[in-house]
């Protein structure tokens, strides 16, 4: 589609953020049908950047097509979510070895850090405070690694499992929040074996208490 016939990259940039949060925020919940003209009117937008914006989101899987072709919120299933977090734990592990590979600068590990000690002196984050810092350390983590396949690819899979993250998780907030110390912490001190395995047991960890969560709903 040529520029012309399509919408501005802005609009259309910004409408499908806007439309992520709300999905990622839990204010559309799973199969909600994303219908064109109620959601353009609500946005404030044409359909182009509209239709364009739930295209995004099917690619990232975050919105599927129906059976009778409307775009509706991803529903996941526990088979789905079992398979991610097994390749989410493949490729953090790799990220954080690599990640302690690099030679970077400690302030942004440091500023990581210190949001880490104040949520666990202080009064504890909101959920969407909270899930948002969780997603930006460990898109941190991937990009520093330096690999923007395993960026994107690790990106992807959280957006799919962030319903199901510590954020909604009341019991897994401290100690989730004290094996992200771990991981920096091997990160900044330049150890891959320790970064790889402080991310595992996250991993791990975040894994049992995500299928525990599903399953009390259940």
């Amino acid at each position: 589609m040529s520029l012309q016939q399509g919408a501005e990259p802005n609009l259309t940039e910004n409408t499908l953020e806007r439309l992520r949060k709300m999905i990622l925020r839990g204010e559309l919940a799973a199969g909600t049908h994303l219908q064109e003209r109620a959601f353009a009117e609500q946005l404030g937008v044409s359909r182009t950047p509209l239709r364009e914006a739930i295209t995004r989101l099917i690619t990232e899987g975050l919105v599927t097509r129906s059976t009778r072709g409307t775009p509706m919120v991803s529903r996941i299933s526990v088979s789905e979510i079992v398979e991610i977090l097994h390749v989410r734990r493949l490729l953090e592990c790799e990220a954080a070895r690599q990640a302690a590979n690099v030679i970077s600068s400690p302030e942004e590990w440091l500023k990581f850090k210190a949001t880490i000690q104040n949520f666990l002196e202080n009064e504890r984050p909101d959920r969407v405070t909270h899930a948002d810092f969780d997603f930006d350390l460990h898109m941190h983590i991937a990009r520093t690694a330096g690999s923007k396949l395993l960026m994107e690819l690790i990106q992807g899979l959280k957006l799919k499992t962030r319903i199901y993250d510590q954020g909604e998780i009341p019991s897994r907030f401290e100690p989730g929040a004290r094996e992200h110390l771990e991981i920096i912490d091997a990160i900044l001190a330049r150890d891959p074996e320790a970064a790889e395995n402080a991310m595992r047991r996250h991993i791990d960890n975040a894994r049992e208490a995500i299928l525990a969560h599903i399953h009390r709903l259940s």
